[in-house]
């Protein structure tokens, strides 16, 4: 197992980049959550087997179609054990 957390700036808010998100973590087993931060970025918690997790890496870089990805931080962190995949509110 490995955990990743991303921080995504562009235009990556107001163009379903967490629903997709969300959708596709579920789709491959991975675990962890999304959520708009106040500043327009979004951040993303990615946990599970390493090709899934780094998939959804991946993907975070393009984002879904009408997001423009201009930067990205990847960190990595110790798995926490999330199963499931969520959508969480700004902080």
């Amino acid at each position: 197992m490995t955990r990743k957390r991303v921080i995504l700036s562009g235009e990556v808010q107001g163009v379903f980049f967490r629903d997709t998100c969300r959708r596709l973590a579920l789709e491959h087993g991975v675990g962890g959550w999304v959520r708009n931060r106040p500043d327009g970025t979004v951040e993303a918690v990615f946990e599970g087997p390493p090709g899934d997790v780094d998939h959804m890496v991946a993907w975070a870089r393009r984002g879904p179609r009408g997001a423009r990805v201009e930067h990205i931080e990847v960190y990595d962190e110790s798995p926490v054990g999330l199963a499931d995949f969520t959508i969480r509110r700004s902080p």
